[in-house]
């Protein structure tokens, strides 16, 4: 099947569809959403039956914003849904009760207390680790009154980048037979992922920790989008594709479109976000990325690819 085969986005501008988001512009209101979305999936991470490399965890998108989609808790369920419209958290359980909760500026801290104080009301009592995950100097949630942030203008740009990207996923995962994850959001690293899998164990990694050994057990292709961070690598929107355990010669590959580079660093392609929203054709800029990557990647590392791709 050929990546460049596509239908662009319709009834609106592409460029509209596919707004700027400059780390600079939000990046106080995305640290603390970041937080807040550590928060709820750690109430999937508690109460969700363990699934293979972290699935069970994850958040998914929805036309709105986040969901953790149902969670058991007893013989009941429940879910959590961020709402970028409205700005509010809702809380639904199986028994019809709804909470909702207000997004405005306000601390990691109260949104902590007052998320789990409505959860109490609602019968649902759960412990959580406070201390943030896969970030620098992190701070306590229970006691994090630093970032206090929330640019509704911001939220909505970044939920549109998340929904764009999540089409073009979508279609890239449909294009594999073998075993493939949901196109999912990770609140750890804070990034959008799919990831397809060759069938065969990863070599064990004694040096890596817990969550490392559980995400890579597996040989594994993924594409991403971050939204970058300013102390990191990649200090503005991008998206990445990897491949685990990275074949020789990967790094010589040749991929497509021509703006996106191997980093040696972090052992990734990468392909800035703004070369994508601002092409003529940015579905086809990102699903070139995406096959392009893949076939590297899988065809160096000796995947049966004629069994696995549709």
């Amino acid at each position: 099947m050929s990546a460049t085969n596509t239908i662009a986005p319709v009834g609106r501008d592409a460029l509209e569809a596919w707004p700027p988001l400059p780390l600079g512009e939000w990046q106080e209101t995305y640290q603390t959403l970041h937080m807040w979305t550590q928060i709820v999936g750690k109430v999937r991470l508690a109460l969700s039956p363990p699934v293979n490399h972290w699935w069970s965890v994850a958040l998914y998108l929805t036309p709105r914003g986040l969901t953790t989609s149902p969670m058991p808790y007893g013989q009941r369920t429940f879910e959590v849904t961020f709402d970028f419209r409205a700005h509010t958290l809702w809380i639904q359980t199986s028994e019809g009760a709804v909470r909702a909760m207000a997004l405005y500026p306000r601390s990691v801290a109260h949104f902590y207390r007052e998320f789990l104080a409505i959860l109490r009301t609602l019968g649902i009592e759960v412990t959580l680790n406070p201390l943030p995950q896969e970030v620098a100097n992190p701070i306590r949630c229970d006691e994090d009154d630093v970032h206090a942030a929330y640019d509704a203008a911001a939220v909505e740009r970044f939920h549109r980048v998340l929904a764009q990207s999540e089409r073009v996923f979508q279609r890239f995962r449909a294009r594999f037979v073998g075993k493939v994850s949901p196109v999912h959001f990770f609140w750890g690293s804070f990034d959008l992922a799919v990831t397809r899998f060759s069938g065969r164990p990863a070599p064990e990694r004694p040096d890596a920790d817990r969550i490392t050994r559980e995400a890579a057990s597996h040989e594994e292709s993924s594409l991403g989008f971050w939204p970058g961070t300013p102390e990191g690598a990649v200090r503005e929107p991008t998206y990445y594709a990897y491949t685990l355990p990275a074949p020789p010669r990967l790094a010589e590959a040749v991929i497509r479109p021509e703006v996106a580079f191997y980093h040696g660093d972090l052992g990734e392609f990468l392909l800035p976000y703004e070369a994508v929203r601002t092409a003529a054709d940015p579905d086809a800029v990102l699903l070139d990325f995406a096959q392009s990557t893949y076939e590297a990647g899988a065809t160096l590392a000796g995947w049966d690819r004629a069994t696995l791709e549709r």
